[in-house]
């Protein structure tokens, strides 16, 4: 038995754990990380991965790792039953919002191995097959049992999935629903009748189908809603080849489940915190599951650094339940809402499906890559539109404040450095810039942004962006929302 301790145990290994502990050995936090598993998850599981997603893995520094190993959907697909109705390319769509205006497509395993080798070459490790039996609060923090040792901590994530140990210890409500129907996945291989480079999506009058490409020749992740019955592959097979036209040779994986929809009565209990699954679970539809827990880890792992090492109060802390729970509620709220769309057997919703998707459907192919309602969708679904209410004293219309700093082109590079800086986008010089001990980036006008020519943003080292001022009233603004 041994006595072990660090400033913050990460409990659980998966997308959000792994981001989590990245981001924390980056910053200079001493970490452990514990989960129950031998190894990296070997199925593929979740597997989108999303703008917003990207972003934060190019300020990583491993975007590029993470763009080579993936698949890159170029369109969404819509159709009805066997038939389809064309490609809505996404690239038009996100062209002048990121620089990663499509979908990428990389299983879940993939996404745990360049994130566990990634905080290896940082110097951190993962304890495998060491599961968290008790944790408990105490004067310092938190105190974990795990296997036969203890790990005192300054502060415990549990990053641990929907069953969360940490969660039930501190007796955190999961309040939500289990859905009646079930869905099967497939993950296929030598598949047909789909639109290819493209996620498909085709209900029909009782069922549907979603059908992603992953890498390799005519392999595909398909998903089908199954009602309130159980079934095999072999039915599932049937099933998609007689309702939607698609035929596949093999299965490389083939599961069942239900969908719940649940979020985490509290995001925070004194020295605990929870993140992704174990905060919030929902249905697949939007493919924006584990991109919500990296974006947890993300925006908790700088909070959190920022306290342990003196530069904010306990108290900024809870900016992270304010922030980030907000966001799982509405998500839950709306894929909830898709959900019961797809599968009701109720005759309006079935009517729906039957008469207004066919009709409606190829107006949107050929309107959508047209229109800014095509791009906000994009924005929307690519989780580039989060919005922080409360962020600052500008309000919560304010359409830059309390969002993520809009895409000029050139100015995401400097983001890399994960720190607090000030941007100016054109008429401004450095000299009416106050100096608050922060780096300073000046940058040509960005036109058709919200970004304004003559003020100065104070961008968090999140890459969302806490104040603006005229340069004259700056110094007070940033000084303010500097404090913490």
């Amino acid at each position: 038995m041994a006595e072990l301790s660090c400033e913050v145990l990460v409990v659980g290994a998966g997308p959000t754990g792994l981001m989590l502990a990245n981001w924390l050995t980056r910053l200079g936090v001493d970490v452990i990380v514990t989960d129950t598993k031998d190894g990296p998850t070997r199925e593929s599981r979740a597997l989108v991965v999303q703008a917003r997603s990207l972003e934060i893995y190019d300020q990583l520094g491993i975007g590029d790792q993470v763009l080579e190993a993936a698949r890159r959907a170029e369109a969404f697909a819509p159709g009805f039953g066997p038939r389809a109705f064309g490609r809505i390319p996404l690239g038009p769509l996100g062209l002048t919002v990121t620089p990663y205006p499509y979908i990428e497509i990389l299983e879940q395993s993939r996404n745990e191995e360049i994130l566990y080798d990634n905080l290896r070459k940082l110097g951190g490790e993962v304890h495998w097959e060491n599961p968290v039996t008790a944790v408990t609060q105490t004067e310092q923090g938190i105190s974990a049992k795990i296997g036969n040792d203890t790990v005192g901590a300054r502060f415990c994530v549990g990053c641990d999935g929907a069953n969360s140990v940490v969660r039930r210890a501190r007796r955190i409500g999961f309040d939500g629903v289990t859905n009646p129907h079930r869905f099967f996945v497939l993950d296929a291989v030598g598949v047909s009748g789909l639109v290819a480079d493209s996620i498909n999506a085709r209900p029909n009058g009782t069922d549907f189908m979603v059908a992603f490409p992953m890498g390799g020749r005519a392999n595909w992740r398909l998903i089908g809603a199954v009602g309130e019955t159980d079934l095999d592959e072999e039915d599932a097979r049937h099933r998609l080849s007689r309702t939607f036209g698609v035929k596949y040779e093999k299965s490389r994986w083939f599961a069942t489940y239900k969908v719940h929809h649940r979020v985490a009565a509290a995001f925070r209990d004194g020295p605990f915190f929870l993140a992704g699954d174990a905060a919030h679970v929902h249905s697949p539809v939007g493919g924006q599951g584990m991109n919500t827990g990296l974006q947890d880890a993300h925006n908790l792992a700088f909070k959190l650094a920022d306290v342990l090492h003196g530069k904010a109060k306990d108290t900024w802390l809870d900016r992270y339940e304010a922030e980030r729970r907000p966001v799982a509620r509405k998500l839950v709220a709306t894929t909830d809402w898709l959900f019961g769309l797809i599968t009701s057997n109720r005759l309006p919703a079935r009517t729906l499906r039957r008469l207004v998707v066919p009709l409606i459907a190829p107006i949107g192919v050929r309107l959508l890559p047209r229109s800014s309602a095509g791009s906000r969708l994009f924005q929307y679904v690519s989780q580039t539109r989060i919005h922080y209410r409360g962020t600052s004293s500008e309000g919560r219309r304010d359409p830059v404040v309390g969002r993520r700093l809009p895409w000029s082109g050139a100015n995401y590079a400097v983001l890399r450095a994960a720190e607090w800086q000030v941007h100016a986008y054109g008429d401004v010089t450095a000299e009416e810039v106050p100096d608050l001990g922060i780096p300073v980036h000046l940058f040509p006008a960005a036109p058709g942004t919200a970004l304004r020519p003559g003020l100065l943003y104070l961008v968090r080292p999140d890459g969302f962006v806490a104040a603006r001022s005229e340069p004259a009233e700056a110094e007070l603004r940033f000084r303010y929302a500097l404090a913490r």
